[in-house]
């Protein structure tokens, strides 16, 4: 059930006209989006458009050069990543950061181990961490056979399933998603997608990085599309359509010339020509 939002509160994270430079290098330029409590923010672009230095900007990774960021309505200047995360904004990396030969609830708690005991008789808590990786796993809708089995015997779509409750249960209020439905399959992509949407509707703001606009689109409420290190545009849901945000990506005029190069010649008959 989707927590209810205090009208006119702030938007969890919000850029304005934020830029990265690395020496006379530009790798972003010019950028402003938002997500707030309930709302997934779909950032697009393929390789090389400026996804990954504007994920590593709200992430406490790397300090913008210019421009303005704000959690919670504040102006930020992240040093480090532990600095974001302490305000709730939790970043999930296409290359998951778990063991895979170490069973779920392990890796769900992995760094932050519930203990119980004092002194030399402290001893962690299994018991505990099983029942409330089952739990939260439950919240999110993911029926596990077995908490128990190794992370590693999961789908690739379970895994990031199970990143994206971990977070949650570590009371992030913002999850960013690199990529993670890039090495899926579409069954496996459709899953993360549902997990997507079930963070959302219990009010978490999620920042979704993607180069597909078929898993962006319906999932998402706003589009940021990113060209070349600069920003195409912000989109509501209702201000553009799956066909446009797809021709932005790929360049109307350039895929139409290309379509045109390709196409097959033909005889005068209409047959394709010898």
């Amino acid at each position: 059930m989707t927590e209810k939002i205090s009208a006119g509160a702030p938007p969890i994270l919000e850029v304005r006209d934020i830029g990265k430079a690395y020496g006379s290098i530009i790798a972003l330029q010019g950028v402003s989006a938002s997500v707030s409590a309930g709302e997934v923010l779909c950032v697009l672009g393929d390789n090389g458009a400026g996804k990954s230095t504007f994920i590593k900007i709200l992430a406490g990774a790397h300090q913008h050069s210019e421009g303005t960021l704000l959690a919670f309505g504040e102006e930020r200047r992240f040093s480090n990543p532990r600095e974001a995360l302490d305000l709730g904004i939790a970043t999930v990396y296409q290359d998951l950061a778990v063991v895979p030969l170490m069973p779920v609830w392990r890796n769900f708690f992995l760094g932050s181990e519930l203990t119980r005991g004092v002194g030399p008789f402290r001893r962690l808590d299994v018991q505990a961490m099983r029942t409330i990786t089952r739990d939260e796993l439950a919240k999110m809708g993911i029926d596990l056979r077995d908490v128990d089995q190794p992370v590693g015997t999961l789908s690739g779509g379970e895994r990031q399933s199970v990143a994206i409750a971990r977070a949650v249960h570590f009371g992030a209020k913002v999850v960013i998603l690199d990529e993670p439905t890039s090495a899926l399959g579409v069954k496996q992509a459709g899953v993360v997608l549902t997990y997507i949407a079930r963070a959302r509707d219990r009010g978490l703001g999620v920042v979704f990085i993607t180069h597909n606009p078929h898993h962006a689109y319906p999932v998402g409420d706003r589009f940021l599309l990113l060209n070349r290190g600069t920003s195409l545009g912000d989109f509501a849901k209702s201000e553009i359509t799956i066909e446009e945000m797809t021709g932005l990506m790929a360049g109307g005029a350039e895929l139409e010339a290309l379509a045109h190069e390709l196409e097959r010649p033909t005889g005068a008959s209409g047959a394709p020509a010898p």
